[in-house]
């Protein structure tokens, strides 16, 4: 099974630096930044490509600075294989002995 793969977008203006989102990450892919926003405060950021979606850090914001977002499971279409069978007979210019 594939990982899960998330980001994270942070209003980095009206983040307060509460550190609250950095201690809820389960993996760990959060920090305060050294820099400040407009408000004086040092914001959240995303420091590692390990994020899984989990919403955890959006969940305990206080303020609401939080998006998630989730990469979608990509699934692939089940074809039954007679049908496989005839595209690559067509594609390769040869009759399948169904059609003769």
């Amino acid at each position: 099974m594939a990982a899960i793969r998330g980001t994270v977008e942070i209003d980095i203006e009206n983040c307060k630096g509460c550190e609250l989102c950095v201690v809820a990450c389960p993996q760990k892919c959060l920090k305060l930044s050294t820099g400040i926003n407009k408000q004086g405060y040092h914001y959240a950021v995303l420091f590692e490509d390990t994020c899984t979606g989990c919403v955890n850090c959006a969940l305990v914001c206080p303020d609401a600075v939080i998006t998630v977002y989730r990469e979608e499971k990509k699934t692939m279409k089940k074809v039954p294989l007679e049908t496989v069978r005839d595209s690559a007979e067509i594609v390769a210019g040869t009759e399948s002995p169904s059609t003769k």
